[in-house]
């Protein structure tokens, strides 16, 4: 790969893979990856740069499960196998605490769907058959009232996420969750 070129989705995969063990977090980069490339296509993105960066914006996590060093660790990896910056900044910018700012809409859709997608699997899981299309918008807001639910998910992410992509929050979930819908087989909800 020469630098700045979009790896492959296969190479982006065994990356993944090589990194990741946990089929949990597996399925969140693909649910980030579906969530992004239906708001790349919606906002006239890359479809591959930006599913790309859903894809890859936790594959660190495993080796570095702190504030401190994800995903800083993990972009200097993609730096050094030659990812394009754009993606890089996104990843970096998922991340509050990196203080990289959202300077593009795809870093801005990157930051908005990952918690939302995280938190819609955990509204699936509580489905009586697990499936996301028994998921629906309110009660999904309802959900997010409970902090005894999902306590894990940053709610301010969520809900500050669809602002700074400027999208109603109802929307955003409705959009989201219908992305991710069309991977269900591969999520198993």
């Amino acid at each position: 790969m020469t630098p700045g070129d979009l790896p492959t989705r296969e190479q982006a995969l065994a990356l993944l893979h090589e990194w990741v063990e946990n089929l949990n977090l597996r399925k969140h980069c693909y649910a980030v990856e579906a969530a992004m490339r239906a708001y790349a296509r919606k906002m006239g993105g890359d479809e591959e740069r930006w599913a790309r960066a859903g894809l890859i914006h936790d594959f660190d996590w495993e080796r570095h499960p702190d504030l401190e060093r994800h995903p800083v660790k993990g972009v200097e990896v993609l730096r050094g196998l030659g990812w394009p910056d754009d993606v890089c900044r996104a990843v970096l910018g998922h991340a509050v605490h990196t203080g990289v700012p959202r300077d593009s809409d795809m870093a801005r859709a990157l930051y908005a769907c990952d918690e939302l997608c995280g938190f819609l699997v955990a509204c699936a899981l509580v489905q009586p058959e697990k499936r996301l299309d028994q998921v629906e918008t309110a009660s999904v807001r309802k959900k997010l009232k409970r902090v005894d639910f999902a306590r894990n998910v940053n709610r301010e992410d969520i809900v500050q996420g669809a602002a700074e992509l400027g999208v109603d929050l109802d929307q955003h979930i409705a959009f989201t969750l219908e992305a991710m819908k069309s991977i269900h087989a591969e999520l198993g909800l």
